[in-house]
């Protein structure tokens, strides 16, 4: 697989762990990374998945009912190292909640290769627009 190949895929599969609600293989994506959000830096499997574990709300089906598309993404490879950026958007529908976008904005990613294959070294997620988020996050303090 072409390192263009595998890089998007691993984008796409934060995607897809987040709406699956596993939380501990999202934290493992960044095993040696840190991802930056609207909360700060967090570094390491173990912190990024207390965050999602603190502030998702899941549901019954054991995930947050939400998917994560991910587009526009444009990768630079440069040697074992590498950048991407793309768009998100999330869209969500649950009990009293029909379908709707909650919320949409950028990644800026940084990868780095290594005998077993490309890892996060760096995510930073701004949010850009918000909808409601009162179905997919817990107030703080709750």
């Amino acid at each position: 697989m072409d390192d263009y190949r595998a890089l998007s895929n691993l984008i796409f599969s934060y995607a897809a762990l987040v709406d699956a609600g596993d939380f501990a293989g999202v934290g493992e994506l960044f095993s040696a990374g840190v991802f930056t959000g609207s909360g700060g830096s967090l570094s390491g499997s173990a912190a990024v998945e207390r965050m999602l574990r603190e502030t998702v709300i899941v549901y019954e089906d054991g995930t947050p009912r939400t998917k994560h598309v991910t587009t526009n993404v444009a990768v630079e490879v440069r040697g074992s190292t590498a950048s991407s950026s793309a768009y998100f958007t999330v869209l969500q529908a649950v009990p009293g909640l029909p379908l709707q976008t909650i919320a949409a904005g950028r990644y800026a990613d940084r990868f780095t290769k290594s005998e077993s294959g490309w890892r996060f070294t760096e995510r930073r997620a701004t949010v850009d627009l918000v909808g409601d988020v009162s179905h997919h996050l817990r107030a703080k303090g709750a």
